[in-house]
């Protein structure tokens, strides 16, 4: 070399931070050969795939990868010398200035090197005297815990000895072992983590500790193979898990129970990080295979972190006590027949008053593809309280498969089969490759609501209920954000009558004396034959009501109701004012035949009750203003129309003898614009009746003379206020005919007699042209 290398005060390492292209680190210190220098990239040694610059320049070199090391990734570069001298000074020999320097070089830079290793060292500091840090002999450190005496020498102390004080004001000194013992391991049982070695034993021993020590169990890192179903007891206070248990045991067991069963309350429980996996798949036929098992919490928090392969993923039970007053934090719920089954085991028991935060249910598309499958269920054994009550879910997404387009299975986010759930709400509801529904209730379900953020399709799928044959109530709101979030506040307004007093005239087509309501049909709750049809259902006007100054008295064997196109739109929400009225619904087929049992309709906040033949209509079992614990909340009745129904009456009738109606309302949701169906082709509520005539051509008249014509106008009845307007195609009739219309016919029923009278005192000739004629019901 043309200079000899100089070692100057350079420490001999260095540090990078990887970017993922940066291919050439320097380093600033020495090196005598390429193999002095070491290569580790996040802490391992590369012993290949760089080359090494710069060997036996004081200023040192570079080290060139070739390939990046990856973004992230710390690379550091040190000098390490093998210490060992290989050159030997002779006895009176020549001593050549370049092999002494090489030697001190050498020196010097092994010294740098111990420097550098002895500066991350536990060391004492140089200001104290010296104290013995010396390690005790080996037997007498065997299987205790080292730590400094009074003095501060290094000592070995059994856990009992041993004492330790948090550098804090006001700490006490603690043992090694109390210490130690605040949170057991499941290691510290034998556990290995292996995912190979039975940990069942190992980890029931730990479990076992925490409860009869009252002490929090920690699971830590690892897959923790079981044979045997695990119980950890209410009296731990919680456990953490960093791992995962791999349930490889029998199948009709819970793999992980929390919490004690019969009348035990567990109370303020702190689970988190919960993994529970099956080794293999469950067939989804034992509603027993459970994942975890959750009993009589009370005010507790639980984190699940996953849950997958077994029939019933997560199970919350009460048993012969309450589940209530906690919070559950959900994550990946995989390949699970029910995902979350929320569950009464006993008549003693409920489960009420849950917040859900997040989860992901979901399946893959080879999972039991033949088999129906659900996120969230709520359930109840055989005469167990079937009341679940104020469950609030946060964002929930569901992936079930429902396999293929249309599905071939249900795969239904919601299953609610308990009978009598109350107030379950979710909001933010995300769902893909589901069936069309959010929910399938099956009972009385009530004062559900759910809130669709994603359907996976930007359309409205999804944004139904399915209510099963067996369901009494119409208890679920959905409500969809696609696209038309601003919508869902401002429901639509269908048919309104704000006065019904003032929309009632005299109506005679169907029954002498009848009484009729524009825009609504009359129904009966006796009539002849009966009826098949709309038609012969719904009357223009009958007998029987009371007409007082402001309001309509409605017997019990009368009703008054909208009747609309139910074609698309199947739910409806009816709003009534005055006192003793009984909710009613009609259903009709595409071809306007009555629908009958087998096609039910649906309330909202009381049950239906079929009336039978000759009515064919559906009831509430109670009045609008009655009170369900001293509150009125019968007068919220959401109606829900049979999948069948083409057209429908919805509308009150007299629940008792004395029943008034003020205002009668029908609201439906804002994506939906149904007709109301009345007049044109139909003979109710309607107060005008209008034709025309272009057939006459009237003679020419004689001063006083006049000339007839009759004209059949279906639906005009003796007392009708009836005009006549007569129009030329061309040119303007002379003022001196009149014409005159009244209700003519032998029976005065749906024909008008026109005549044309001259009252000038000249002949007129008038001819042909077209006669109008319209007929009015008077108000009464």
């Amino acid at each position: 070399m043309a200079e000899h290398i100089r070692i100057g005060d350079v420490a001999p390492r260095v540090h990078y931070a990887a970017d993922g292209a940066q291919t050439v680190f320097i380093f600033p210190f020495p090196i005598f050969q390429v193999a002095d220098m070491e290569v580790r990239v996040d802490g391992r040694v590369a012993a290949s795939g760089y080359a090494v610059r710069g060997a036996g320049a004081s200023e040192g070199g570079s080290v060139v990868f070739a390939k990046a090391p990856h973004a992230g990734s710390m690379v550091a570069l040190r000098r390490r010398m093998v210490i060992a001298r290989n050159s030997d000074f002779q006895p009176n020999g020549l001593l050549r200035a370049n092999t002494l320097n090489d030697d001190l070089d050498r020196q010097v830079a092994a010294m740098q090197e111990f420097r550098d290793d002895t500066g991350s060292m536990l060391r004492a500091n140089p200001g104290e005297a010296p104290t013995g840090l010396v390690l005790p002999d080996r037997m007498a450190r065997a299987n205790r815990v080292l730590g400094f005496d009074s003095l501060g020498n290094a000592t070995a102390f059994t856990r009992e000895e041993g004492v330790l004080r948090v550098p804090q004001v006001g700490a006490i000194a603690r043992t090694v072992a109390d210490k130690m013992g605040e949170v057991l391991s499941a290691r510290d049982f034998g556990a290995m983590g292996d995912g190979i070695s039975d940990d069942g034993p190992a980890l029931q021993a730990a479990m076992n500790a925490a409860a009869g020590t009252g002490k929090y169990l920690l699971i830590g890192e690892g897959s923790f193979r079981t044979t045997m179903p695990l119980l950890l007891p209410g009296a731990a206070p919680g456990m953490t898990m960093r791992g995962v248990i791999l349930y490889a045991g029998p199948g009709g067991h819970a793999a992980l129970t929390l919490g004690d069963g019969a009348g035990a309350r567990n109370a303020a429980e702190l689970y988190k990080g919960l993994r529970v996996q099956r080794a293999t798949l469950s067939d989804w036929v034992d509603e027993a295979d459970i994942g975890i098992l959750l009993r009589n919490l009370d005010a507790s928090n639980v984190e699940i972190r996953q849950v997958e392969g077994f029939t019933i993923g997560i199970r919350t039970q009460g048993v012969e006590r309450g589940f209530e007053d906690s919070t559950l934090q959900l994550g990946r719920i995989v390949d699970n027949r029910i995902g979350l089954d929320i569950h009464c085991e006993t008549a003693a028991a409920w489960n009420n008053s849950i917040r859900y935060i997040g989860g992901h249910f979901a399946n893959s598309s080879a999972t039991h593809p033949t088999k129906d499958r659900f996120g969230v269920r709520f359930s109840c054994a055989p005469g167990a309280y079937p009341r679940h009550n104020a469950h609030l879910f946060i964002g929930p997404g569901f992936e079930l498969q429902r396999q293929g387009t249309p599905g071939t299975v249900a795969a239904i986010p919601f299953l609610l089969e308990a009978g009598d759930e109350r107030g379950i709400i979710a909001r933010g509801v995300r769902m893909e490759q589901c069936s069309p529904f959010v929910a399938r209730h099956t009972g009385g379900a009530n004062d559900c609501v759910y809130e669709i953020s994603y359907v996976g399709t930007y359309a409205f799928t999804g944004t139904a209920i399915d209510y099963t044959a067996s369901a009494t109530r119409a208890g679920g709101t959905v409500v969809p954000l696609h696209q038309a979030a601003a919508a869902q506040g401002a429901p639509r307004l269908v048919a309104a009558a704000e006065n019904v007093r003032q929309r009632a005239f005299r109506q005679t087509i169907d029954t002498s004396g009848g009484i009729g309501f524009e825009q609504m049909a009359v129904l009966s709750g006796n009539p002849a034959g009966p009826p098949g049809n709309l038609t012969g259902f719904a009357f223009a006007g009958l007998t029987l009501f009371t007409l007082n100054a402001d309001t309509v008295g409605i017997p019990t064997s009368r009703g008054l109701a909208f009747v609309v196109d139910c074609s698309e739109c199947k739910e409806f929400f009816i709003a009534a004012e005055g006192s003793e009225l009984r909710p009613v619904v009609m259903q009709f087929d595409a071809k306007e035949n009555v629908l009958a049992e087998a096609s039910p309709a649906l309330l909202s906040n009381m049950n239906t009750v079929w009336a039978g033949s000759p009515s064919f209509c559906w009831e509430g079992n109670a009045n609008l203003d009655s009170l369900v614990g001293g509150l009125a909340i019968n007068k919220l009745q959401r109606v829900t129309l049979h999948a069948n129904a083409r057209f429908a009456a919805i509308g009150v009738r007299g629940g008792t003898a004395g029943a008034v109606l003020k205002a009668l309302r029908l609201y439906c949701s804002p994506m939906y614009a149904p007709a109301v169906i009345y007049g044109g082709s139909r003979k109710w509520g309607v107060r005008e009746y209008t034709t025309s005539d272009a057939g006459w051509v009237v003679p020419a008249l004689a001063p006083g003379a006049s000339a007839t014509r009759d004209v059949t106008l279906p639906g005009v009845r003796q007392g009708d206020f009836v005009q006549a307007a007569f129009a030329k195609p061309s040119g303007f009739q002379n003022g001196g005919v009149v014409f005159h219309a009244s209700v003519g016919g032998t029976d005065g029923a749906d024909q008008v007699r026109v005549t044309a009278q001259n009252i000038s005192g000249g002949s007129i000739a008038v001819d042909a042209g077209t006669l109008f004629l319209r007929a009015t019901k008077p108000r009464i």
